[in-house]
């Protein structure tokens, strides 16, 4: 029986349809409340043990995790694949991300953890960082490995436990996950899946064992996650929506810049919160960008997202390709202009062509909201004044990108731009180095890097005479 087959359990409630075939995978069966209050026990109970352990002994754990997910390379990337519809090349890519932040924490937490002196009116005075307990973690569909392991190495590292209320559509792999960390030697229980519909998760978070909460998702959800956490004055996390500017300036390299935007905003099938959504180009010379970001549009062709060969993967679900297609056509009704829409199955209805649309305006929703799917939205300015002001006219503050041949002046406005993140001449990424989050509607908070493992952590002052 293979990894995948081992975790898919025949039962009913949550279904897992492939997006692709528009098959159904597997069904799920609901954890009872019971169920779920047991579930939690144990991870306090393994959460008691896991909390005195040295780091030594943690880093040796996250290793196994980090070559267990190599090894299992292909068969996660394939269920990646078939829950949430990614091409398989851009799967295999997120399972070696995983690995790779398992790694870095189980290198570097002790390090980042570790008691740091503070100069006071004491003979000794410290700082320490001590774990919380039971962490919740309510994550989305879109990077279903990625966006739970990059919360949970740093969590674990720190001596925390952690629950993981995934989405619906890929149970497969919140179930997987959890073998992931149990076949690394975790114990059993410290990292559990909770096989929930989000009507429940107020009551995990009102259980007194948890004792923080972190989301990956829409502004809706993280808005009721964080009333629900401070009722109950728990921390959260929050890592929302985007609607990242990417801003071509005169002096741009015009190919690389085509050819990383068009990577960003493809990427997923536009499925992810960093990806470029709000093309800000010089006047000058944006005919010259848009055509080369056409031509390379040309290339897409949609297919089985198994297959080496193709090029554009189909959304996860039929819903979200309806949302995208009412925020392109209403856009045009308010005065855009469609330049470009490829070619795709109309019997399928997840799938969505790549559309590029120009004189797109402030008011537009290709503008201000978020757009999970590859539209291209092409804003003409006259300046980099211009350019400032379109970029921070957003409720977003995520990412952006920011394309020159000078690095100082691309710095100079990056430190003028309204976001958690700017990438000068290079793709908005998530990088274990760095810390990720955002501002305004993004959210808050931050994950990975030294200042993520710190968020959920006791940080205890410590002073002696």
């Amino acid at each position: 029986m293979s990894y995948f087959s081992q975790s898919l359990q025949k039962a009913k409630s949550m279904r897992s349809i492939n997006p692709f075939t528009q098959e159904l995978i597997s069904e799920f069966k609901e954890h009872s409340e019971q169920e779920v209050n047991n579930i939690i026990t144990s991870t306090l109970q393994d959460w008691e043990l896991w909390k005195n352990t040295s780091f030594d002994f943690r880093s040796e754990k996250m290793i196994k995790a980090a070559s267990v997910l190599r090894r299992k390379k292909e068969e996660l990337a394939q269920l990646i694949t078939t829950e949430m519809g990614k091409r398989i090349s851009e799967a295999r890519a997120e399972i070696e991300k995983c690995a790779w932040v398992c790694e870095y924490y189980a290198e570097h937490a002790a390090q980042m953890l570790a008691d740091e002196t503070i100069i006071s009116d004491a003979s000794v005075s410290k700082a320490v960082f001590h774990p919380l307990g039971p962490i919740l973690a309510v994550m989305p569909w879109n990077y279903p490995l990625w966006q739970v392991i990059r919360f949970a190495a740093p969590a674990l590292m720190a001596g925390n436990a952690a629950l993981l209320k995934h989405a619906s559509n890929v149970q497969g792999c919140a179930i997987v996950i959890e073998r992931v960390f149990r076949e690394a030697g975790f114990p059993e229980n410290l990292f559990r899946t909770l096989i929930i519909p989000s009507s429940k998760v107020e009551k995990v978070i009102a259980n007194p064992a948890v004792k923080a909460v972190t989301l990956t998702g829409s502004e809706a959800a993280g808005s009721k996650v964080a009333m629900t956490a401070g009722k109950y004055l728990k921390k959260t996390v929050l890592e929302l929506g985007g609607s990242d500017p990417y801003i071509v300036l005169e002096d741009a390299d015009l190919d690389e810049a085509a050819k990383i935007g068009v990577q960003s905003r493809m990427l997923t099938t536009g499925q992810t919160c960093i990806s470029a959504k709000r093309f800000i180009v010089m006047e000058s010379i944006a005919q010259k960008f848009q055509e080369k970001i056409l031509n390379l549009l040309t290339e897409y062709q949609p297919g089985n997202p198994l297959k080496e060969e193709t090029t554009l993967a189909p959304l996860a679900r039929p819903d979200l390709a309806e949302s995208l297609k009412w925020q392109v056509k209403e856009s045009i009704r308010m005065g855009a202009k469609k330049l470009f829409e490829g070619d795709v199955d109309p019997a399928n209805p997840n799938f969505f062509p790549p559309t590029l649309l120009t004189e797109v305006t402030p008011k537009m929703p290709v503008f201000n909201q978020e757009t999970f799917g590859p539209v291209f939205a092409m804003i003409c300015v006259k300046n980099e004044e211009e350019a400032i002001e379109m970029a921070n006219q957003s409720n977003y503050g995520l990412g952006a990108s920011i394309w020159t041949r000078d690095p100082k002046k691309g710095e100079k406005i990056a430190l003028k731009l309204d976001v958690g993140a700017t990438f000068i001449n290079g793709l908005v990424k998530s990088d274990p180095r760095l810390p990720f989050g955002g501002i305004k509607l993004s959210g808050y908070g931050r994950e990975l890097s030294s200042y993520g493992i710190k968020e959920f952590v006791n940080i205890k002052s410590v002073w002696i005479k």
